[in-house]
């Protein structure tokens, strides 16, 4: 049994580095904007599809495919900014945001199933279904090059935002948008960079979750729900909490499935979510303290 939970303790790691990745863009959209992007669960999925029509229809290696579909996201994160988000009020602009998002969700949802359908693809390749083995251990592929590509992305978005003039503009969006404005900010700009920078990650999570899932239109309802149990839990606005919540929660959910059954792993996501805002409202990392850092 020992040796059943450290595999699943390893699971949960890479696992949650994946998730960690397609959380940090969601956090990042609100520390920036405000914004509760619910959007971002199903524009995994459509990143997932992306990946899906390069690699059957032509024949491009998953992960070469993320220098067509990163860029692609980003634009697409740019677009909704502009037509849907920049024409939001400022007072109200967090309420009407799950609106409008959900707006984009329920469009996109739409397209997928006219082009796609309702049946389950999964993305294939030489690395999907095959495992090495370690210490004892049998790791897949997949997992040890998706958690490796989340790691580098998540170092990326660090040095952008703690190592560049443009990160710069964005931690001080972060921490007071006025202010930001009076010193000469472009915060509009700034906003829709983030938003599509936010959105852009998403291809890359949605890669690889669409290697390791089958998925369909319809999957980004149980994603959304466990992308915002993560960013709450790390603390909306901190990337940082996104990370230790994603793999905390992964872990936990892992364990779970080995020790007691794989039908109630599901449910640690949203039983450590009510246990730990019981605790501490603000989540791992409050506000506050994310935009701090």
């Amino acid at each position: 049994m020992g040796t059943l939970v450290l595999q699943a303790a390893i699971s949960g790691i890479l696992t949650g580095g994946v998730y960690a990745l397609m959380a940090a863009g969601l956090t990042l959209i609100f520390g920036v904007m405000d914004i509760i992007n619910v959007a971002q669960g199903i524009l995994v999925v459509l990143g997932a599809y992306l990946s899906y029509v390069l690699s059957v229809d032509l024949g491009v290696d998953l992960f070469l495919g993320l220098l067509v579909t990163i860029p692609a996201m980003f634009v697409m994160g740019v677009l909704i900014q502009w037509v849907f988000i920049s024409r939001l009020g400022e007072r109200e602009r967090t309420a009407m945001s799950i609106l409008a998002t959900y707006s984009v969700a329920i469009i996109i949802e739409g397209v997928l199933g006219l082009i796609f359908g309702e049946d389950y693809v999964q993305l294939n390749a030489w690395y999907v279904n095959k495992s090495f083995y370690v210490f004892g251990f049998y790791l897949p592929y997949i997992y040890v090059f998706g958690f490796l590509l989340a790691v580098g992305l998540m170092a990326a978005l660090y040095l952008m935002l703690y190592r560049t003039h443009f990160g710069t503009s964005v931690r001080a969006t972060m921490q007071d948008r006025r202010a930001a404005q009076l010193v000469g900010i472009e915060v509009d700009r700034v906003a829709a960079f983030t938003f599509g920078i936010g959105v852009s990650v998403t291809a890359a999570g949605g890669m690889v979750f669409g290697a390791t899932n089958a998925f369909n239109p319809n999957t980004g309802y149980d994603l959304i729900s466990r992308l915002l149990a993560i960013v709450i839990l790390g603390g909306l606005g901190s990337i940082g909490g996104a990370l230790a919540a994603a793999v905390v929660v992964l872990v936990a959910e892992d364990i779970v499935s080995v020790v007691w059954s794989p039908t109630w792993a599901p449910f640690v996501f949203f039983a450590m979510l009510i246990i730990v805002l019981s605790v501490k409202p603000s989540g791992f990392f409050g506000r506050a303290a994310a935009r701090a850092q």
